[in-house]
């Protein structure tokens, strides 16, 4: 294992290699490994790689292997948890974002495939009237036992962990820099407590400082790991708004709070609900229309109704679409072990029946 990660630490270590050419590079050679062992001639035929890319990957193989040596020591020594896009503990949301980073590191117990993955961001510059609604959502959102994403930043960031570990549930910070460190410092006590039902996150190495460029590049997995972002005041500016912006690119839902016309910490709010790109939010209520969910679901009273009529095989999907709000049908193909064919055979005349209910984009919930 330790030799694996060795060389998929090392491909994140060349220079202008990024995660969609990496995915690529991996995808033609067949691993991280056989990326470094092939000749020039083999790489520059690639697609999308070329002379320059293939040149840069044999000129600094030596001193990508040697960081990534560092790193994986690192790792070691402070209990990090690398999830490769390859691997099974790799968070299934961001496999769908093309330029989902290629290795995370994690510290903490979070679970990043959790039913329910929720983003809450804003401004740094929070008002009360921001911060009240950010405890009060998070305190509704509480019976739906949701994974709560943010970044760690002041304001409303902050926020939302504080009122996540608050209602007893997880929250992960994802990080702009290194697990070496911890910016803001003033944050250090309530990452403790993160790491304790939660975690961090973070696509960066060791000794990464928290550069201004790094943290846009951080939204992009603050988007791609949760079901909907919910955007909690924005000036007209702001990371807040790159993040939705990516979250509506990857086809996720995004909720904004409108704000008083003349305040300057909800134009962004009040805008991105003009054009369309965020549902106004007031209440949990909201995010249960939309979103398809309910606050006290009676699943298994329907299932003991429905089991009387259903094969063990449609009884296999109903169990496994109980579980989670909704699932595309190449992923429960997968997890029912029935083929593609029969599963969806299966579910048309399930639909028929009034068990299961197709939404956008082949996408299936119980009825």
């Amino acid at each position: 294992m330790n030799e694996q990660l060795l060389y998929h630490i090392a491909i994140t270590s060349i220079p202008n290699i990024g995660d969609i050419t990496a995915k690529k590079l991996i995808a033609y050679c067949g691993s991280s490994e056989q990326v470094f062992r092939e000749k020039k001639g083999v790489l520059e035929k690639i697609p999308g790689i070329g002379g320059i890319n293939a040149r840069k990957i044999i000129q600094h193989k030596t001193e990508a292997l040697a960081i990534a040596e560092e790193e994986l020591i690192f790792i070691k020594k402070n209990n990090i948890t690398p999830l490769f896009y390859l691997n099974d503990n790799y968070p299934k949301r961001l496999l769908h974002c093309e330029d989902g980073p290629i290795l995370l590191y994690s510290k903490g117990n979070a679970e990043f495939n959790n039913p329910k993955v929720i983003s809450i961001v804003g401004t740094r510059k929070a008002t009360e009237y921001g911060k009240s609604f950010c405890d009060k959502i998070v305190k509704e959102l509480k019976p739906h036992h949701p994974l709560i994403i943010s970044g760690l930043a002041y304001g409303i960031d902050i926020c939302s962990h504080k009122a996540a570990l608050k209602n007893n549930l997880p929250t992960v910070g994802v990080l702009a820099h290194g697990l070496d460190k911890l910016y803001p410092s003033q944050h250090t006590g309530v990452a403790k407590q993160m790491i304790e039902n939660g975690g961090l996150l973070t696509d960066y190495k060791s000794r990464t400082n928290p550069d201004r460029e790094n943290f846009p590049k951080r939204n992009r997995i603050v988007a791609g790991l949760s079901d909907l972002t919910i955007v909690i005041e924005s000036s007209k500016k702001g990371g807040s708004l790159i993040t939705a912006y990516i979250a509506n690119d990857y086809n996720r839902d995004v909720f904004a709070l409108p704000g008083r016309l003349n305040d300057s910490q909800s134009e962004g709010c009040n805008n991105l609900i003009k054009i369309n790109k965020a549902a106004l939010i007031q209440s949990v209520k909201d995010i249960e229309y939309i979103m398809g969910w309910e606050a006290e679901k009676k699943v298994i009273q329907n299932q003991t109704q429905l089991f009387v009529e259903l094969s063990s095989e449609e009884k296999t999907i109903v169990a496994i679409l109980s579980k989670q709000e909704k699932i595309g049908i190449d992923e429960l193909s997968l997890q029912a072990k029935i083929p593609m064919s029969k599963t969806t055979a299966m579910l048309l005349e399930m639909e028929f029946n009034g068990v299961v209910k197709m939404l956008p984009g082949k996408l299936y919930k119980l009825v």
